[in-house]
């Protein structure tokens, strides 16, 4: 059965077709739903590729109950953002290694993926179509979720028959509001990811099983939880959606993405700039004692963007690390922030600048 889309009536949504901004208190954005005027699907069968898909009405969707998407969670997600400019440019940022990265987890997943260049045409095409919901310069971003799911009808474990390629997007603000650093808590017990499984990939498995621990450390008064490796329970790996970097003195040092660990794209490109002004990078095992033991801490993720970590608690040990001003966090999230808005001369080649023509 392929899927049918039912259009939203939430009264946020616009129809105005001459306005440069949709109805929104930009302001007040936080990481939260508002659903947008249009999303993008696309659908090819098992064996087949993608060649052709939509933009249709931001809705509902509806699919097979056997589907392997709902049956067996064969399902891909990715997460990227579009930025306004103060010359009124739309910028999206690294797009094709979200594509990469996409394909990746296909492979793992037995699924059929969207090509890089259709990938980012799509990315294009929704950002085209909701361009109102891009927020002003410096009020947030416009976030991109693709979703690639199972989507065809089979009882048995396997390969979906069909496969659906659906984009939607909305505009966002923090990920985490308060200005001040994170508060972590590493959790001992329970594991986000094991080696040989799907940890390395944007599977959607991976995602509800970190959620009794985040609620569990939130409920502490906690921002987020910190796992540890399952193979030996002594090393740092990832918080529930973003990546984790340790500065001490001029090295700054991240787990190692070797099965585990999301290859985030904010890590990849944040390692680089740091490596730009000077620090020595290294991507390797980082243990617990080194954490505690660490000048500076900060997380990394397309929600978060750059953030840093005020503290850490692990066990009754609690550690507070360097925030504010003199952070290397800081001067990072300005480096990344500046070439995504277009403040600064983009030499990296990371930002798609949608055609103004289209615009």
């Amino acid at each position: 059965m392929a899927p049918s889309v039912q259009p939203s009536s939430s009264p946020l949504r616009t129809s105005e077709g001459d306005e440069k901004y949709a109805n929104v208190k930009w302001e007040e954005l936080g990481f939260s739903l508002i659903p947008t005027d249009c999303m993008y699907v696309a659908k090819c069968r098992q064996g087949e590729s993608f060649t052709e898909g939509k933009i249709v009405p931001y809705g509902d969707i509806s699919i097979s109950p056997c589907c392997p998407i709902l049956n067996y969670g064969q399902g891909l997600f990715e997460g990227l953002k579009a930025y306004r400019t103060e010359d009124d440019r739309i910028l999206i940022f690294r797009p094709h290694e979200n594509a990469v990265r996409m394909q990746d987890g296909a492979e793992r997943l037995c699924m059929a993926p969207p090509s890089v260049e259709f990938f980012v045409e799509a990315v294009k095409q929704t950002v085209l179509a909701n361009k109102k919901w891009v927020p002003p310069p410096g009020k947030g971003a416009l976030y991109i979720r693709p979703l690639l799911i199972g989507s065809g009808a089979i009882l048995g474990v396997a390969p979906a028959p069909e496969y659906t390629f659906l984009i939607y997007a909305s505009p966002v603000g923090d990920y985490h509001k308060a200005s001040s650093g994170l508060n972590l808590k590493i959790d001992h017990k329970s594991h986000r990811a094991h080696s040989g499984g799907t940890g390395g990939v944007k599977s959607c498995t991976n995602y509800s099983p970190v959620v009794k621990s985040l609620v569990e450390a939130k409920s502490s008064g906690f921002s987020d939880v910190l796992f540890l490796d399952a193979a030996t329970g002594r090393n740092i790996e990832e918080a529930s959606a973003c990546n984790i970097f340790i500065v001490k003195g001029n090295i700054v040092s991240t787990p190692p993405t070797s099965g585990t660990i999301l290859p985030g794209i904010t890590r990849k490109s944040i390692s680089e700039l740091a490596r730009d002004i000077g620090y020595q990078v290294q991507e390797r095992d980082v243990s617990v004692d080194e954490l505690l033991e660490a000048d500076e801490v900060f997380c990394t993720g397309t929600a978060v963007v750059v953030k840093a970590v005020e503290t850490v608690t692990f066990h009754d040990k609690k550690v507070k690390y360097r925030t504010g001003e003199e952070a290397l966090s800081k001067k990072l999230h300005s480096m990344l922030t500046s070439i995504q808005t277009g403040l600064v001369e983009d030499t990296k080649g990371w930002m798609v600048d949608i055609d103004p023509c289209q615009c």
